[in-house]
């Protein structure tokens, strides 16, 4: 494995190996304004939300690593403390990505990169049309993180508003995660796509206690087949299945039949279709398939 001291490393080559490592990270779209009234829109991958109660977001414009000249949303968020973050999904990403050009500061990046502007309720500076989902946000404080080329600026922000379109909701009024097709960032060039087919849902334990890893029995624990992932599904359970008399399969019958003289054949077999069930979420039936033979 290579290990790497980072203070031993480049800015640039620290930043190359953190943003390819660290991924993906959602985009934080942000319109701002300075204190004259010019307008800017631009993106950062430096962004997450760290609070519900109150809702707060945060998103880090970095000092530039080649000059240590710092962006212009940095500058406008210390002059008019308001920002509005845009979502980003993939019918937008390429503009988007216009948008990151260094223009000058009297520079609408709405114009160059074909935005439209829209009037936002609260804030000073105005909302993407053409995203789906709008923050109106205040900034209520910058840290800096350091003053040499690289260094982050930690921008917290207030979520004042929050306006969602209504093709992302569901019949509960609540946001479908595979309606928003959103993107995010990775290394270089390199984005992905959350959209429905590239989606998968994995169960909380919420309240209840998964029984643990060291609770399964030695012959799951110790299977050849079944990968951590796999395990971890079976340790979620909230106590140790037993065995059900009345659970009827017809593909473990057949192991059993044709396997019954091969025990070790049997268990591989046993094994493997309780991996396919665990890959189509089905614990409970796995763990009656494994317990035949455990």
């Amino acid at each position: 494995m290579l290990s790497l001291h980072l203070s031993e490393l480049k800015p640039a080559q620290v930043q190359n190996y953190l943003q390819h490592a660290i991924a993906p990270r959602p985009i934080c779209f942000a319109s701002t304004m300075d204190a004259a009234g010019h307008v800017n829109l631009s993106p950062y991958s430096f962004f997450n939300m760290v609070s519900s109660n109150p809702p707060m977001v945060v998103f880090s414009p970095a000092r530039r690593v080649r000059d240590n000249t710092t962006k212009h949303t940095l500058q406008n968020v210390l002059e008019v403390p308001e920002v509005v973050i845009n979502m980003v999904d993939y019918n937008m990403v390429q503009q988007m990505s216009l948008s990151s050009c260094e223009y000058g500061k009297d520079v609408n990046e709405f114009v160059k990169a074909g935005f439209t502007e829209e009037k936002a309720t609260l804030v000073k500076p105005p909302m993407v049309k053409e995203s789906k989902i709008k923050l109106e946000c205040r900034v209520t404080q910058v840290i800096p993180l350091g003053t040499e080329g690289g260094a982050g600026n930690l921008v917290l922000a207030e979520v004042l508003v929050m306006h969602i379109d209504e093709s992302l909701l569901d019949e509960q009024q609540q946001i479908d995660q595979r309606k928003l097709d959103l993107v995010a960032r990775l290394g270089g060039n390199w984005y992905t796509r959350a959209n429905a087919q590239s989606l998968f849902e994995v169960e909380k334990p919420n309240l209840k206690l998964g029984i643990g890893f060291d609770q399964l029995p030695a012959a799951i624990i110790n299977s050849n087949w079944l990968t951590g992932n796999q395990l971890a599904q079976l340790a979620n359970v909230n106590e140790l299945p037993s065995i059900d008399p009345s659970f009827n399969d017809e593909r473990l019958k057949n192991i059993f039949q044709y396997f019954s003289i091969q025990p070790d054949d049997m268990e591989r077999e046993v094994h493997l279709y309780a991996k396919e069930l665990l890959d189509q979420h089905k614990v409970q039936e796995a763990w009656q398939v494994l317990l035949a033979t455990a």
